[in-house]
């Protein structure tokens, strides 16, 4: 993984020089007419119907610097002169009323609300009874003049400076009422956003306190919705270490001055509701710090964002309508370790360059149904700046790249997908985050999201953060992330990457560069319970769905039940498969010997037997093992390239008939020779019948899909996975063979023979030890078959067994082995 470069939002005192702007908020009523554009600001007002769309500007040019502080000046000596024309712009039966001051504005509540540190400006703004009658106040910076429209009364308030207006109405009690709000070029009748009630209630902030909400998406965030009878977006972000905070956007020109939060106690959630503000709005918090320097940052709960390198949020409201209610009700039915499970694991964005999410649904579910895949696995899918990262430096882990399209667009994918008949697996990255300036890290000037001990906090390997697992505002937001892909999108399962790293205090440090646990050992054990919870939150809340955990040591446990204890005193981690790194390493390796030398690496093939059943395992061939040198799958395989494709053809059909599911990634499926580059995805140009060798590659993907089907078509390659009664060996010793021979069985003793000959040799007559009570066997698989790229040896008649001992068995047959080949054969 690369870590990115660290780039910023909007800077905050260069974006305090954009105040002479007058503001529009989306949404609201424009009377009177405009005057021609004359200067920066009425240039800006006029742009508001694009302004929205853009992204937040990261830098201001000293020329537009200037040229704004003149306009505000010029905004300012123009009250006076306006006030008279603004009033008589006002339509309609609306009549003046008058107005007596209110009480003052505190000194220090003023000085908080300019500098963006006020913790709760619903107290001192909008309306509120006190002796007298109604006192009404108003924050809208550069506005000349502002009224309270109240039934057919229009009140102008007291001008008090710095954008300040205010004014006593004698009423008895708070009425309904808008705003009515002169700009240098505008008049604009408006909602009153600080007379409102909190839109989040005390369920939502326990729930949040306790770090116990399992749906947090619904309540952080920006929700467009009706609030009080007011359509509006409601805003809420958990910021604790912040002196304030406001929202910042292109309804607002990105000066969140005019825009503050208030925090809703002890929680550190601060919230506003905006009215007018709706679906496709471009916003960031501008969060001051405890030391009173301010940051922008993108919403750490936004489901939608900007294309990157772009880095705003934007307001979602999905619309979409799932067409999956069969596949989702039908698979809780098998679990997956006792299901057929064979996945192609896709980089989205390079697989077909340029393709969007719904020109992905056209094409992908039928070419992976077409080779016979059960289910594809995403890489991460989440929004990431950097995409040389292939996503797994996360930024948005709420939101689908927008490199591809929206989040209703992601939806139709996975729903086209589940159609099909297909499954989503997705990669989800819960170690570590980049540290982006405008993301999740030191979010609020402090640690947050990452451990306070930078020791903790900083990931050995690839330049980033880690998570406080330790802190339950930050586990829930990872187990409510979790919960999020499968119930909002429908995913199938999680595959969670890098889980050594997570679970190991000392994971790549040196000596004294970690701290023991509470008991002197090196488990994380914040990161175990994480794990645990994660996991049971999962499984209780969306049946069918399933764990995959990437983990590359021999932690025990990893698929054991959570409340479980193993020999090490922790309860299982919970997930229900695991990648067996083991086996591919030492496969790998094996086949990268010359055929001559293999007999000396023989149990680098059997080894994997010895813990098969200690967890329940996916065999993958991942991106992992085909980039950065290690070369592609067929390029890691010895001899020349007829022998290549011998060798992969024989691995896959070893590989598809071993005990665990399958994991192949794009482009293997047909022997591609170049290592893969997210730049340009695989080299489908290899299969283009006007290229010489397409059928050298053709042949690799038609022994794909036949593998598919054969595997899918009988239980017993997948039925007893994870139990030791659904293997048996015949022969595990010949080394000087280069042969491996061994039964798979289905849950009632139906068994399948896979025999692979690593050896460049042709095997007559090899005699194998086979159950006495199968008449005949017949051949349903051979690696070596002329329409793959091989030479045609087999053995096409059924073969009988003789009463002839042989490996510990009374019967045997005698069979025809074809050279870098695997069979299977089934009773006839």
């Amino acid at each position: 993984m690369t870590p990115r470069p660290s780039s910023s939002g909007p800077d905050p005192e260069e974006t305090a020089a954009k105040k002479a702007a007058p503001k529009k908020t989306t949404g609201e009523k424009t009377t009177g007419r405009k005057t021609a554009a004359k200067s920066p600001a009425a240039q800006k007002t006029a742009a508001k119907g694009t302004a929205a769309k853009q992204t937040a500007p990261d830098r201001t040019t000293a020329k537009n610097t200037t040229a704004r502080k003149a306009a505000g000046k010029k905004a300012v000596t123009a009250k006076t002169a306006k006030k008279t024309a603004a009033a008589k712009a006002v339509p309609g039966p609306v009549r003046p009323a008058e107005v007596a001051d209110s009480p003052s504005l505190d000194a220090g509540d003023r000085e908080r609300l300019l500098a963006g540190t006020h913790h709760d400006p619903h107290t001192v703004l909008g309306a509120h009874p006190v002796p007298g009658g109604v006192a009404f106040r108003v924050f809208r910076p550069y506005a000349l003049a502002v009224s309270v429209l109240t039934g057919e009364l229009r009140t102008e308030l007291r001008d008090d400076g710095d954008g300040f207006f205010s004014g006593l109405l004698p009423l008895v009690e708070v009425p309904a009422y808008r705003l009515l709000v002169t700009y240098e070029e505008t008049v604009q009748e408006a909602e009153d956003p600080y007379r409102f009630l909190p839109t989040l209630g005390d369920l939502d902030l326990h729930l949040i306190g306790e770090g116990r909400h399992e749906q947090l998406w619904q309540a952080l965030g920006a929700h467009p919705t009706v609030h009080e009878g007011v359509a509006g977006t409601r805003f809420t972000v958990w910021a604790p270490n912040a002196r304030g905070v406001r929202v910042a956007g292109g309804f607002n020109f990105w000066d969140g001055t005019g825009h503050p939060m208030r925090s809703l106690g002890a929680t550190g959630v601060w919230e506003l509701f905006l009215p007018g503000i709706g679906a496709g709005e471009l916003y960031k918090f501008e969060i001051t710090r405890p030391d009173g320097s301010r940051t922008f940052r993108a919403d750490p709960l936004a489901r939608r964002t900007e294309v990157p390198p772009a880095t705003s949020s934007v307001v979602h409201s999905s619309g979409y309508t799932w067409g999956d209610a069969q596949w989702l009700a039908r698979r809780a039915e098998v679990p997956a370790h006792e299901a057929p499970m064979s996945v192609y694991e896709v980089h989205l964005p390079s697989w077909r360059p340029g393709l969007t999410y719904r020109q992905l649904a056209e094409q992908l579910p039928a070419y992976v149904s077409d080779l016979g895949f059960t289910h594809v696995e995403l890489m991460p899918v989440a929004e990431h700046p950097f995409g040389g990262s292939w996503g797994y430096q996360v930024t948005g882990f709420y939101a689908p790249t927008a490199r591809l399209g929206d989040p209703d667009d992601f939806k139709y994918l996975v729903d086209r997908l589940h159609q099909a008949g297909i499954g989503v697996l997705m990669d989800w990255v819960p170690a570590h985050f980049p540290r982006d300036d405008w993301a999740l890290a030191e979010f609020d000037g402090r640690p947050l999201y990452e451990h306070a001990d930078p020791l903790r906090a900083a990931h050995p390997d690839w330049g980033t953060l880690e998570f406080d697992f330790g802190r339950r505002e930050v586990r829930n937001f990872l187990v409510a992330n979790a919960v999020y892909w499968c119930e909002e999108f429908h995913i199938d399962g999680l595959r969670v990457d890098a889980v050594a790293s997570m679970l190991y205090l000392d994971y790549s440090r040196e000596p004294g560069q970690w701290t023991p646990n509470e008991h002197g050992g090196r488990e994380n054990l914040d990161a175990v319970a994480f794990l645990q919870e994660m996991n049971a939150t999962v499984y209780r809340r969306v049946p069918g769905v399933v764990t995959v955990a990437e983990e590359s040591t021999a932690w025990d446990g990893v698929t054991r039940a959570t409340h479980h204890k193993g020999p090490s005193g922790f309860g299982g981690l919970g997930f229900g498969l695991k990648w067996n790194m083991g086996w591919m390493h030492d496969s790998l390796q094996y086949m990268s010997h010359e055929s001559v030398h293999r007999k000396y690496h023989h149990g680098e093939m059997t080894f994997s037997m010895v813990y098969a059943y200690s967890e329940n395992y996916v065999l993958p061939i991942s991106h992992d093992e085909v980039v950065h040198g290690k070369k592609s799958l067929v390029s890691k395989m010895p001899g020349d390239w007829w022998q290549q494709r011998a060798n992969v053809r024989a691995y896959l059909g070893f590989m598809w008939a071993h005990p665990g599911k399958q994991l192949l990634f794009m482009g293997q499926e047909f022997a591609q020779g170049a290592e893969w580059s997210e730049a340009h995805g695989p080299d489908w140009w290899l299969l283009d019948p006007e290229y010489g060798a397409a059928a050298d590659h053709l042949g690799v993907r038609d022994l794909v899909r036949d593998l598919n089907t054969a595997y899918r078509a009988t239980p017993a390659l997948w039925r007893c996975d994870t139990r030791p009664s659904g293997f048996a060996w015949v022969v595990g010793d010949a080394a000087e063979d280069n042969v491996l021979a061994f039964l798979r069985l289905d849950a009632d003793g139906a068994p399948l023979l896979a025999v692979s000959n690593f050896a460049p040799v042709v095997r007559h007559d090899y005699r194998l030890g086979v159950p006495d009570d199968v008449p005949a066997w017949h051949e349903v698989l051979n690696t070596d078959e002329v329409r793959y790229g091989g030479g045609g040896v087999g053995n096409p008649d059924p073969v009988k067994p003789e009463a002839r001992g042989r490996h510990g068995r009374a019967a045997s047959v005698r069979l025809t082995l074809p050279p870098l080949a695997t069979v299977w054969l089934r009773p006839a």
